[in-house]
């Protein structure tokens, strides 16, 4: 999987601007503001229909004007593909693939497997489980198709029973029967749902350990844990005992949409104990170890982002992530930094072909 080039029209920042780029090493370099994160987000645009920084689409317009183009022609199994992201505002946003639109996003999910390291990933550790969850599905959805369908049912059934609880209150009236009707569905989707996270985990948790080892020098042991109510009652049962609270709190308390995922260091929580090098190792870790579970379901090496990764990391721990990226088939890579100078050192450590673009 390779991205051969990348034009942008009213993108962010940019008017006008076309890229040709290197099948391995690609690096972005300037001051703050310039505009760096900005491509990776548009090559992150492409692959997942939608920026990684920004949800609200039409603030992803240049200033002034009332649309936006990301075009990329990307080089896949052996032919060329195009896929452009385009939004007008008033409209919908479009993504089309050699000229045909899809009729369902979710369609393009995994398409272009892509991962993306950034700061903003610090929000995993510091938000709340909603981050988290959204970080297990995204990295599910993008080789298990069925996965995705299921979580969009679920979340469609949870939107219909929370406005059922919303206007049971309103109305002050009650009827289990409809609501039996929402609980059977999401117990079905909830059920598979939780089951696949299960079995994701098993094999992902591993991968996680191994490269932080990879990253720290085995320097302090860290630790990765699924907590959902599924672990204690199915989902039928836990809706039903929990009714008297979903229907003072007027939406549904309990469920897959509920769950969380434990960051642990030492046997205590990072976002308390670890340090601000320790945290920024784990999220490496975290994405590097997504990248390798998508290769082994996908057969495909990823695109790699990585988005100021080099800041807040002592040498270390630089030279152990452009060792992984030396020894190993990481498929084409795309960095930004404010530093040129250090990113060229960086580059020139690791035997690959690379181009170095000053914004």
């Amino acid at each position: 999987m390779v991205l051969n080039s990348l034009s942008l029209l009213n993108y962010k920042n940019f008017d006008s601007q076309d890229f040709t780029f290197d099948h391995k090493i690609n690096c972005f370099v300037g001051a703050n503001g310039i505009g760096k994160t900005n491509v990776l987000d548009a090559i992150y645009n492409l692959s997942f229909g939608k920026s990684y920084f920004n949800p609200i689409a039409t603030q992803n317009i240049r200033h002034g004007e009332d649309f936006f183009v990301v075009e990329g022609i990307f080089e896949k199994e052996d032919r060329d593909e195009k896929i452009i992201v385009s939004l007008k505002k008033g409209q919908k946003k479009m993504i089309k693939r050699n000229g045909k639109a899809y009729e369902k996003f979710s369609d393009h999910i995994g398409f272009i497997p892509l991962v993306i390291i950034s700061p903003a990933d610090r929000d995993l550790i510091i938000e709340g489980s909603d981050t988290r969850r959204k970080f297990i599905d995204s990295v599910i959805s993008q080789s298990d198709k069925n996965y995705l369908n299921q979580l969009i049912s679920y979340n469609k059934i949870l939107q219909q029973r929370n406005a059922l609880l919303k206007y049971f209150a309103l109305n002050n009236t009650f009827n289990a029967q409809t609501l039996e009707v929402y609980n059977e569905q999401l117990h079905t989707y909830g059920s598979e749902i939780f089951t696949i996270r299960k079995a994701f985990l098993e094999t992902f948790i591993p991968i996680f350990k191994e490269r932080y080892n990879a990253i720290s020098n085995k320097q302090e042991p860290v630790d990765l844990s699924y907590r959902s109510d599924l672990f204690e009652t199915d989902l039928n049962s836990l809706l039903k005992s929990n009714i008297n609270k979903d229907k003072a709190l007027q939406y549904t308390s309990v469920g897959i949409h509920k769950d969380d995922l434990n960051f642990e260091i030492d046997g205590f929580p990072i976002k308390k104990f670890g340090s601000q090098g320790q945290q920024k190792s784990f999220l490496i870790a975290l994405k590097l170890a997504q990248f390798d579970f998508i290769k082994q379901r996908s057969g495909v090496s990823p695109i790699l982002l990585l988005d100021d990764i080099f800041d807040k990391l002592d040498e270390n721990r630089v030279a152990q992530i452009i060792a992984l990226v030396d020894n190993e088939n990481f498929g084409q890579l795309f960095i930004s930094d404010t530093h040129a100078d250090r990113t060229e050192d960086i580059i020139k450590q690791v035997h690959q072909s690379y181009k170095i673009f000053k914004l």
